[in-house]
């Protein structure tokens, strides 16, 4: 179970194992501001973020970061092998583990069609991928391991049709083994295959509940009406 209750939040929020949440706004909201509090990179002003019933502060880093997968906005990859980001150069990493989560990212056919498969060198940012396909690969990265809570931020923005399938196929993988999905997302189907979505606004949230619900409420406010148009006659007079 996730709660969170901090600034940005304002008041209780809920998560249960199982559930997918997306997270929508303008930009500039408080959205990623939101998830970097939930996976503890900043510390929200007030109130705590807990993860089973335990503030993230009373985790250890070590222990916390075998249940939480990230993907950030801006994808990093490392020098290294692709098998070394995936398992987040973990000692002693299992080659099942890493092919695990490349397949659940659908990134594993890839990957074995390269000329080094898992072996291929990469460089800082990943230089010799696309930006597609360093993205799948950070993918794999959160993955790894079976975290209980993933936490993806923008995680389509480089992808094309097919990495959007396998984005959303993974995220229903998550959901299915009883893990909690956090997406943050600007186009529709970064959101398909949540239950859930929290809609922020100016750093505070503006809805939450079912999908279906919330995004039926977003679409039925009523636009702002036009502004009057005056033209005005040669002669001095005016219509509207």
């Amino acid at each position: 179970r996730l709660v969170g209750l901090g600034a940005a939040v304002a008041e209780e929020r809920a998560i249960e194992a199982g559930q997918g949440v997306g997270i929508i706004g303008p930009s500039g909201s408080g959205k990623s501001s939101l998830v970097r509090a939930l996976v503890g990179v900043w510390q929200p002003l007030r109130g705590k973020v807990r993860l089973d019933g335990a503030a993230l502060d009373q985790w250890s880093p070590e222990i916390l970061g075998r249940h939480i997968g990230y993907l950030p906005q801006d994808v990093e990859l490392f020098a290294g092998t692709i098998a070394q980001n995936i398992s987040r150069f973990e000692d002693k990493a299992s080659s099942d583990d890493i092919i695990a989560a490349a397949r659940e990212a659908r990134v594993h056919d890839l990957i074995i069609s390269m000329k080094d498969g898992y072996d291929t060198q990469i460089g800082d940012q990943g230089n010799v991928l696309s930006a597609g396909q360093a993205q799948r690969i950070a993918l794999a990265r959160a993955l790894y391991g079976n975290p209980f809570l993933v936490v993806l931020d923008e995680p389509n923005s480089n992808l094309d049709s097919e990495g959007d399938v396998a984005l959303n196929k993974a995220i229903l993988g998550v959901r299915a083994r009883g893990g909690v999905v956090v997406v943050v997302a600007h186009r529709p189907i970064g959101i398909e295959s949540v239950d859930l979505v929290l809609v922020m606004k100016d750093g505070r949230v503006q809805a939450f509940g079912p999908k279906d619900t919330v995004l039926g409420q977003v679409l039925q406010r009523p636009a702002t009406p036009p502004p009057a148009i005056k033209i005005v006659s040669d002669k001095g007079g005016a219509q509207s």
